[in-house]
């Protein structure tokens, strides 16, 4: 916690002979610091594998885990400035880059090693309710979930409200077994929990990828290319998030640091499978939604040549009495139908005949 200024330094801001002027409504107070508690979520210390009772500050997390000479220390942090977490990164050794990517977040998935610290970035994903693939504006939003690794400490930094890890938390305080292996027993539950929140975004996805390619290939139900792009656009989210993490997870398991140790390492492996399977998924919505922008495209063409066949049929039956009102309008002297008794009739009769006669040879070839 910050230190509460002295009321002598107070009232030292008003006194003239320090240069200020006026009176008190004129001065601009400084910002007040923000605690560092409340960035972070959970600070707690695990001694084989058993999590001690008490609440610990994040220095003296670290003075009981290196007294004891066993045990590590996991943080949880939520969204902190550089100020913030300024005082954890120099109890902790942490690097002034990966400090930097922490705060600042939007960075791709990757594992970078510094010194005995390793730092891993991952996008967090959630799948966004809606009632139909073609009206919505967002499919899926992402978050950002960062940690860092050393020897007796895991740190994990969120951004974004859907990538909590307080219900992982519970359910590994109550395996002490597993986290026996040290904070990369931590470092692989939150990558496995990360990698199945995939599996369950990309399910949906593709529930509503199968939606829309039943209503592109449904009869007189149309869907625009935009949505089609829409969800092309969704997907590209969901490739930003999966494709970069495969080289991460792949080192982890191939033994990249001694952080993590080979019974953790198997487990990376798993983790590995899996988001295997998310890539390849994701890779086929991106080839099917392609398939579907041409099926539509091709669609459309074939509505706007039915179309033109329609105009181009009414037109040329239409053209037939212009053709012959053409012909008598032309005020010759010498027009013997123009005088005969019955030529108004006739006129009327070849007329229907021949626009009767265009209409059922363009209905026979499929043209109205």
């Amino acid at each position: 916690m910050p230190a509460i200024p002295s009321l002598g330094g107070l009232r030292g801001r008003g006194n003239p002979r320090n240069g200020a002027r006026g009176n008190g409504r004129n001065r601009v107070q400084p910002p007040i610091p923000v605690p560092l508690s409340a960035y972070i979520v959970d600070c707690a210390v695990y001694v084989d594998g058993v999590r001690l009772p008490g609440r610990r500050t994040h220095a003296e997390a670290i003075k009981e885990v290196r007294r004891r000479r066993e045990g590590f220390v996991w943080i949880g942090l939520h969204e902190p400035d550089q100020e913030q977490i300024q005082g954890i990164a120099e109890m902790y050794g942490l690097h002034e880059l990966a400090v930097e990517d922490a705060v600042q977040a939007h960075q791709r998935p990757k594992l970078e090693r510094y010194d005995d610290t390793l730092f891993m970035v991952l996008k967090t994903l959630r799948y966004v309710e809606h009632e139909s693939p073609t009206a919505a504006s967002e499919i899926v939003e992402t978050g950002e979930l960062m940690a860092f690794l050393g020897l007796d400490f895991i740190i994990t930094v969120r951004h974004g409200a859907h990538s909590g890890l307080g219900k992982l938390r519970q359910d590994l305080d109550q395996e002490p077994e597993r986290l026996k292996a040290g904070p990369a027993a931590v470092l692989h539950a939150v990558t496995d929990h990360v990698v199945d929140h995939y599996l369950e975004v990309t399910s949906a996805v593709e529930d509503d990828i199968e939606e829309m390619e039943t209503r592109v290939f449904a009869p007189r139900t149309m869907v625009s290319a935009e949505q089609i792009y829409l969800m092309k656009r969704e997907v590209l989210e969901l490739r930003r998030a999966v494709m970069p993490l495969a080289t991460p997870v792949r080192r982890l398991a191939e033994g990249f640091t001694r952080l993590v140790p080979e019974e953790v390492r198997s487990y990376f492996r798993d983790v590995d499978d899996h988001l295997t399977t998310v890539s390849e998924r994701v890779a086929n919505f991106d080839e099917l939604l392609t398939t579907l922008v041409d099926a539509t495209v091709a669609k459309i063409s074939l509505q706007q040549n039915t179309d033109m066949r329609k105009i181009t049929a009414w037109a040329a039956m239409i053209t037939v009495p212009t053709m012959i009102a053409g012909i008598y309008g032309m005020n010759f002297d010498y027009m013997p139908e123009l005088h005969w008794k019955f030529g108004y009739p006739l006129v009327l009769v070849v007329i229907l005949g021949i626009c009767l006669l265009l209409y059922r040879i363009f209905r026979r070839n499929d043209w109205l």
